[in-house]
């Protein structure tokens, strides 16, 4: 039964996950936590072990999704690598002080961060776009399959504190880091929407496999329950790449945007009542 509630719950974080560009922990995480905790159907779980669980699951959602967007050729290698030297070393700081939360803090402070993501994805279509980093950063350009250039580009500086902060909120809470770095790529940086969920997803696989050596150093990874969450989350991530050059995904971001300001609320109730 916890296998396969693991197994659907890593599809579905793997789809929505690589359709958007959110890397799937802000999924996998408040339903793993619900179905494991709260309706203690997961014997032996903790928080530590689900942000374990969810770190292991980024890799191969980053590798399937990235694999998947470097044949459409939309993938920023620069731009990633600038990401994920940036998200290093808060990754590993997030890491070291998960250990140090209980059930009731780790559900407060994860419901904070949640309701902050969905208020991000609320607003982002109504914010103007910021030209100041681009005026002031290196400028990169890309041309879409219809012809439309696009300018878009970031100051070094910048970039490399913003994935500090979001690699520390990744490494907390098991959450890939797309989640908050799409938004900013597209509002700040300008990138084309394509280019920051691929480029996003190609920091998330990396930034996982950092976070994944942080978390199995310090014991959170429950590895019985990796061997239904990988092939879900890999299977789920195909098939939410192949979607994503399909269709357009606003409606998928209005449900994500209610599924995470619910969730945020009732993980701080059950944070302030726990």
């Amino acid at each position: 039964m916890a296998f396969a509630l693991i197994f659907i719950i890593g599809l579905t974080s793997g789809i929505i996950g690589a359709l958007v560009g959110l890397g799937g922990g802000v999924i996998l995480v408040p339903a793993t936590l619900f179905v494991g905790i709260t309706l203690g159907l997961i014997p032996d779980i903790t928080p530590q072990k689900v942000v374990g669980l969810s770190v292991i699951m980024m890799i191969f959602v980053g590798l399937a999704s990235t694999l998947s967007y470097m044949k459409a050729k939309t993938v920023d290698y620069q731009s990633g690598f600038i990401f994920f030297a940036g998200s290093i070393p808060g990754t590993i700081l997030g890491a070291y002080v998960n250990k140090g939360l209980d059930l009731p803090s780790f559900n407060l402070y994860f419901g904070i961060l949640l309701i902050i993501l969905a208020t991000i994805l609320i607003v982002r279509d109504k914010l103007k776009p910021v030209k100041w980093f681009v005026a002031h950063g290196k400028k990169r350009t890309f041309i879409d399959p219809e012809g439309k250039e696009y300018v878009y580009g970031f100051p070094i500086w910048f970039a490399l504190m913003l994935t500090f902060a979001i690699g520390f909120a990744s490494g907390l809470f098991g959450i890939g880091g797309g989640s908050m770095i799409v938004p900013a790529m597209i509002i700040l940086f300008l990138f084309p929407p394509h280019v920051a969920v691929a480029t996003s997803m190609f920091m998330v696989f990396l930034s996982a496999i950092v976070n994944s050596a942080s978390h199995i150093y310090l014991g959170n990874v429950p590895w019985l329950y990796t061997i239904p969450v990988i092939p879900g989350a890999y299977l789920g991530a195909k098939l939410g790449a192949r979607i994503n050059k399909k269709i357009k995904s606003d409606t998928l971001v209005l449900i994500l945007r209610i599924i995470l300001l619910l969730l945020g609320i009732r993980s701080i109730i059950e944070g302030l009542l726990g």
